[in-house]
């Protein structure tokens, strides 16, 4: 079986992290699966998710982290093309990615205690954000 939803979130831009937890377990309830996988995925090159300790010091780390990896420079390709402050947004995007998978047991997401499931804004401007969740199992 097979069910799939997809849901917005509102950002301001670079750095802002949302947890989806909740509402990835949500559309797992509603499809009535027990035993399979979720499918996490963020429409746009710029936005991505993932699996962390979704408190306030990873809140500030992650994003500080990859600003450090990747930092806004006018030398990378995409900022000479389109010259939008945003090439290091991309590549931020990439390196982390726009899909997750979790397991589902018992019709609940299998994370650990302290493991959630974010979004990471790295664009540079406020962007509204499809979440598609697909849930496949039985």
């Amino acid at each position: 079986m097979v069910h799939q939803e997809q849901f917005t979130i509102s950002t301001k831009g670079h750095r802002q992290m949302d947890d989806l937890t909740e509402q990835v377990a949500a559309v797992i309830a509603r499809s009535k699966i027990t035993t399979g996988i979720a499918q996490v995925f963020v429409v746009g090159s710029t936005g991505a998710v993932g699996t962390v300790e979704f408190e306030p010091g990873l809140q500030r780390d992650v994003p500080e982290m990859l600003d450090r990896l990747i930092p806004p420079s006018r030398e990378y390709g995409h900022e000479q093309a389109w010259h939008d402050g945003n090439g290091h947004s991309h590549l931020q995007a990439t390196l982390l990615g726009a899909s997750l998978s979790v397991p589902v047991a018992n019709g609940k997401l299998m994370l650990g205690t302290w493991q959630q499931i974010f979004h990471l804004e790295c664009d540079v401007r406020p962007r509204q954000r499809t979440i598609v969740v697909t849930v496949l199992g039985e």
